[in-house]
């Protein structure tokens, strides 16, 4: 279930965004970025539509993926 980043109050946007960018594992290449860079990075994507926010029902989780991400696995639950 996709979540409009509209919708969330700004504190809850920025303390998700915050939460999945420290979360182990993203990598950022060589070079050190503020946290705060990272979180303006992210919150640019999903204004742009680059990435989405998804809540998995199943798992009830919810996770910030590159829209292209999310495509590709729709296509691949048709076949």
């Amino acid at each position: 279930m996709l979540i409009p980043w509209q919708e969330l109050d700004a504190e809850t946007l920025n303390s998700l965004i915050e939460h999945f960018v420290l979360r182990e594992g993203t990598d950022y290449g060589a070079e050190e970025i503020s946290l705060a860079d990272k979180v303006a990075h992210v919150q640019q994507q999903l204004q742009q539509g680059e990435a989405v926010i998804v809540f998995s029902e199943l798992h009830e989780t919810v996770n910030i993926m590159p829209r292209h991400e999310l495509q590709a696995r729709a296509s691949q639950d048709e076949e």
